[in-house]
């Protein structure tokens, strides 16, 4: 009996030892992973808060901005990027960077107009770039049109606002009838049934009158 307590132990107590191990090992794995993850995003909101400061923003406007920024990091590079490349203040680009849904987009835009533009880039281009539902497509579409038509950059705008916010390539899955719908008349008219016979009324029969027990007729007596 004592001889299969022992052989019992020396199973049990490697046993408890890998269990042991291995719950250690992947509490350091997840520890890790939720360290990395949390470093990641550190570095995101550090990013913005760099970029903006080192653009001119002030340090209260900095920390709100970035704090409630879905992407720091990307925020913090739109204004960076508008105002290093154009004459746009950052302060003036922060608005609408923070309102964009992708920053960087609304940044190419706007650095890609100021670069071929034959104006210096007012803070119009920010509204527009905004605006528009694909702001990279706005901006090609700009520059190329002033490229070769000699107008305004306010009417190159105007005219690239329309057509990239349009949605094309797509047709109606019905084809819409010109006819129009026939009117429904209903019809009460009926046939008239025929008129009913008028019934002649019959003679009653003649019944002879009734003759009482034991008389006689005159040709009897």
């Amino acid at each position: 009996m004592q001889r299969r307590k022992k052989q019992a132990m020396r199973l049990t107590v490697p046993a408890l030892a890998i269990v042991g191990w291995l719950a250690m090992t992947s509490q350091g794995m997840a520890l890790s992973i939720g360290s990395n993850s949390t470093l990641t995003n550190a570095r995101d909101f550090r990013g913005c808060a760099a970029r903006l400061l080192s653009a001119g923003i002030a340090a209260e406007t900095v920390s709100q901005a970035c704090a409630e920024a879905l992407s720091p990091r990307d925020l913090g590079n739109c204004v960076y990027k508008i105002q290093r490349e154009t004459q746009i203040e950052a302060a003036t680009a922060l608005p609408t960077c923070r309102q964009a849904r992708r920053p960087e987009d609304l940044a190419n835009c706007v650095v890609g107009i100021g670069r071929y533009s034959r104006d210096a880039v007012d803070p119009t281009v920010l509204s527009y770039c905004g605006r528009s539902l694909l702001p990279v497509r706005f901006a090609q579409c700009v520059v190329g049109l002033r490229t070769e038509i000699d107008f305004s950059a306010i009417q190159a705008y105007d005219s690239c606002i329309d057509a990239s916010d349009r949605t094309t390539g797509y047709l109606p899955s019905f084809i819409p009838s010109t006819s129009q719908p026939a009117e429904f008349r209903p019809n009460y008219e009926s046939t008239p049934l025929p008129p009913e016979a008028t019934p002649t009324p019959s003679q009653p029969p003649t019944v002879p009158p009734a003759t009482a027990p034991g008389s006689l007729t005159p040709g009897n007596q």
